[in-house]
């Protein structure tokens, strides 16, 4: 159950070149329920994205997500080292009972902001969510991706697109292991 082969939804635009995400039609509230609780994570992040690069840098960290708001949302945080310094992250999911998609946020120890939404659903136990962003001063396209069809050892990727999503980078993957 490799997630590296799982195929990226194509990528859909409006007439203004605004993404156009349409929930699948299972998506629920619930879709985060198999990452309630702490996590052990491997992380393996590309040294350095759009050039060509093969080298990754791995480490380990924890993470502890809980629901929030009667269930249409949760948060969780991600602590870990980098050159021997702390760092923490937090991303909050919101659940939107009316276009049934979740918007995915983040916020890290680095930057103290919270960045724009990236916003999908899950089908069959996989979640894509993209947004448009800047890269180093480049327009990309980028997707998380949620592999859940393990619950107990879940996937997170992240990928980026300077192409309009013709061609994709992946450039962090956690691999997660549910602890007690």
């Amino acid at each position: 159950m490799k997630t590296e082969s799982l195929e990226i939804p194509k990528i859909q635009f409006d007439e203004n070149g605004a993404l156009l995400i349409v929930a699948s039609e299972y998506s629920s509230k619930d879709d985060f329920d198999f990452f309630q609780g702490k996590s052990i994570i491997k992380n393996k992040k590309l040294k350095q994205r759009f050039a060509n690069c093969t080298e990754w840098i791995e480490f380990t960290s924890t993470q502890e997500m809980y629901k929030i708001l009667n269930g249409i949302g949760n948060i969780d945080n991600f602590l870990a080292t980098f050159d021997g310094e702390p760092f923490e992250g937090m991303t909050v999911r919101l659940f939107n009972p009316k276009t049934k998609l979740w918007s995915i946020y983040w916020a890290d120890s680095t930057s103290g902001t919270l960045d724009k939404p990236v916003v999908g659903s899950f089908e069959n136990k996989v979640g894509h969510f993209f947004s448009k962003d800047i890269f180093e001063g480049k327009n990309v396209l980028q997707v998380f991706r949620w592999d859940a069809r393990d619950e107990n050892n879940p996937v997170w990727s992240q990928a980026m697109s300077d192409d309009n999503g013709k061609t994709w980078e992946w450039n962090w993957y956690m691999y997660m292991s549910k602890t007690k």
